[in-house]
C-alpha cells in the first residue's frame, strides 16, 4: 500500500438526511497465494483483510475482503448525513500494514 487511497465523496456539505455516496480505491496487489513465480515457488499471499468506514464515532461500514477480490480494490457505499464529523476509512492487509483516508463532512 505504497500510494494513498483514492477517495471521492458526492457532497462534503450535505443537507441533513441527504444520501452521501462515497467511492474509494486502494492500490494493492491482492496476491492470492495460489500463483507460482517463474521458478515454481508459490508467491506469498498478500491481501487486504479489513476495511472500516466511520463518521465521527459512528461505524458506517465494516468489510472483510477475501482473496477473490481483484487487484486495486474499489468500494462504493452510501450513508445518510445525520451529523457532521470526520469520515475515516481504514484498510488493513495481511502483513499488518494500515492505510487511512480522512475527509470532513459538514451537515448543513
Amino acid at each position: 500500500m505504497a500510494r494513498p487511497p483514492r477517495i471521492w465523496i458526492s457532497n462534503e456539505t450535505p443537507a441533513p438526511g441527504e444520501i452521501v455516496r462515497v467511492r474509494a480505491q486502494m492500490v494493492h496487489v491482492m496476491e492470492s497465494g495460489l500463483r507460482l513465480d517463474a521458478s515454481g515457488q508459490t508467491v506469498p499471499q498478500d491481501i487486504l483483510t479489513g476495511f472500516t468506514a466511520s463518521l465521527g464515532d459512528s461505524l458506517l461500514l465494516e468489510w472483510t475482503p477475501e482473496m477473490a477480490i481483484s487487484q486495486n480494490p474499489y468500494i462504493e457505499f452510501t450513508f445518510a448525513a445525520r451529523h457532521s464529523g470526520r469520515l475515516r476509512m481504514v484498510w488493513t492487509d495481511r502483513r499488518g500494514v494500515v492505510a487511512q483516508a480522512d475527509r470532513d463532512v459538514t451537515v448543513g
